[in-house]
């Protein structure tokens, strides 16, 4: 493949440009498996490059958590050498976590039998608004308490951290709820019809409902944004 400005032949397909300083892809699609990941370059609606990536998984604790971070440090070179400007992704939560945690690039999760598909259908539609305001001053509201402690904290601040939730508004503590001995819980409801979503913390006998403003238009994408608060929280331990 050559540079679509100044037609330099690039190594692999997608890469950035260094002759002319010219992304050729401008979206990575990841598909995680624990043993190989599939990586589709996008350019706008085009499918300019797929390359795999594998590795052969090790039980061994110590020598597993190596493997694990060399396999998702050579997904993150691959995704480097594209610069692009979001990176979807899918699979594996424990290489896709890794891999993430290696790169500044946003990721968003994406579903679907066909992810590419998926993704070309999704980034067809109008972009959700990205809010730049700081977590801490994204929570606000009469009720100042939040059960769980440090948990529960936890759990408000990873939802106030995604770049589509506008403020979060704690709500009252119900105490009557049935009790539960597998400590903090936390679950994202359903989307309303404009795009909104509540935040429940279950802490024994303890719920509290947590309102979640976002940046969601409509239902359809409001879940999307449920999606990835819940999996932010699974992947925090909160669920």
């Amino acid at each position: 493949m050559d540079c679509r400005r100044c037609h330099t032949p690039l190594d692999k397909p997608g890469d950035y440009c260094l002759v002319c300083d010219t992304a050729n892809a401008d979206a990575v699609v990841a598909d995680f498996a624990r043993d190989r990941a599939d990586l589709t370059m996008l350019h706008e609606d085009e499918v300019v490059g797929e390359t795999t990536i594998t590795t052969v998984p090790d039980d061994g604790e110590e020598t597993g958590v190596i493997e694990l971070r060399n396999y998702a440090g050579r997904v993150a070179d691959e995704i480097r050498r594209k610069r692009p400007e979001v990176v979807y992704a899918a699979g594996d939560r424990d290489a896709l976590r890794e891999t993430r945690a290696q790169l500044h690039y946003e990721f968003y999760r994406v579903t679907g039998e066909d992810l590419v598909q998926s993704v070309l259908e999704r980034r067809g539609e109008r972009a959700l608004a990205v809010v730049e305001t700081p977590p801490r001053e994204k929570i606000g509201g009469s009720h100042s308490t939040v059960i769980g402690d440090r948990k529960g904290r936890r759990a408000i601040s990873t939802v106030a951290g995604h770049p589509h939730v506008k403020k979060i508004v704690p709500g009252p503590i119900d105490a009557g709820g049935k009790s539960s001995q597998s400590g903090l819980r936390a679950k994202v409801t359903r989307a309303d019809d404009n795009g909104n979503v509540r935040l429940l913390l279950r802490d024994g006998s303890s719920v509290q409902e947590n309102r979640v403003v976002t940046t969601a238009m409509n239902r359809e994408t409001g879940e999307r944004v449920r999606d990835d608060l819940n999996e932010a929280l699974r992947e925090a331990e909160l669920q």
